[in-house]
């Protein structure tokens, strides 16, 4: 098994599962786009992932926000509403018998092409929407291991050429940020900003433990992940200490526990650096327990989206 933060159990239901394709539900070796689409082609398009749990999307107006703040930036006119999003997705949840420990990504690109180019007028058709719902648990000795990342000279750029809060189909310099950490034998990049600032890692956002605080980047150079807006969130809850603030691989390498966050593995220890073993080389306690608190504010969610469908 491939190890890192994005380990899933294997899990064979998903060789049956149907795709969505611009309103149709197509079998996996069926669900295809054209050559011609704005996607393929020129990396023209915007996606989220969002996890189902005990038959919830739970943070789907955080994840909408964003998708649709993504469309106002690239200009691009996402033909639907929320609401409609959202049957569309329960349309596919509900046509794979799903419920529970599922992740789904939904992408939009800006449509057909006439021609390759990378010119929007050229686009003869509506946006392109494509939705994939998974089978997917994270793998728990997985998390219990941690991951080692490794600092990429990939930097993450500036916000006035592609920002990096763009969740956009346009990866591919983290891409290369993962193939050097991947060479230099450790599972995922952890990539520095303009000024040689900690910003992220190549797939999810970073975080360090010093003397019971916890520090995240100031998140100008970084996803706006919704995993790092509500670990940010429940340290507020629950009084710990916690700053999104500038801080070097001198901080990094003396903390005392590190850990990434994502949609699909919440929270995942970090235990090596650059070869450098961080605190004790173990899921720390802060992260632990950061980690427990994140999955009660999951709970919470389920409840008051029940509630609300009760109501």
């Amino acid at each position: 098994m491939i190890h890192g933060t994005h380990n899933a159990l294997q899990d064979d239901r998903n060789n049956e599962i149907v795709i969505y394709v611009n309103g149709e539900l197509l079998p996996r070796k069926d669900a295809k786009i054209s050559v011609f689409d704005s996607g393929y082609l020129v990396g023209d398009g915007i996606w989220e992932a969002v996890r189902l749990h005990k038959g919830q999307l739970v943070f789907l107006d955080m994840h909408f926000d964003r998708l649709w703040n993504a469309a106002a930036t690239v200009g691009m006119d996402l033909k639907m509403t929320r609401e409609e999003l959202a049957e569309k997705i329960q349309q596919t949840l509900d046509a794979n018998n799903m419920s529970d420990h599922v992740h789904v990504r939904f992408m939009v690109t800006r449509g057909i092409k006439k021609t390759p180019s990378q010119d929007p007028r050229l686009t003869i058709s509506g946006p392109n929407l494509v939705i994939i719902a998974e089978h997917k648990k994270a793998s728990e000795e997985s998390k219990e291991k941690g991951i080692s990342l490794f600092t990429s000279t990939i930097r993450r750029g500036s916000p006035d050429y592609l920002d990096p809060r763009l969740n956009c189909h346009s990866k591919l310099h983290e891409v290369q940020a993962l193939i050097q950490a991947l060479e230099a034998g450790a599972d995922e990049a952890l990539m520095l900003d303009i000024h040689g600032f900690v910003a992220t890692c190549n797939a999810t956002n970073f975080f360090i433990v010093k003397n019971d605080e916890v520090l995240t980047s100031t998140g100008q150079y970084c996803m706006n992940g919704i995993t790092r807006a509500n670990i940010i969130r429940v340290c507020r809850e629950n009084g710990i200490p916690c700053r999104e603030t500038n801080f070097s691989l001198f901080d990094v390498y003396g903390a005392d526990e590190a850990f990434v966050t994502g949609s699909f593995g919440g929270v995942t220890p970090v235990v090596k650096i650059d070869g450098r073993q961080i605190g004790n080389g173990k899921f720390g306690n802060m992260s632990r327990r950061l980690s427990g608190l994140y999955h009660d504010l999951i709970e919470r969610e389920v409840k008051r989206l029940n509630n609300s469908v009760n109501a």
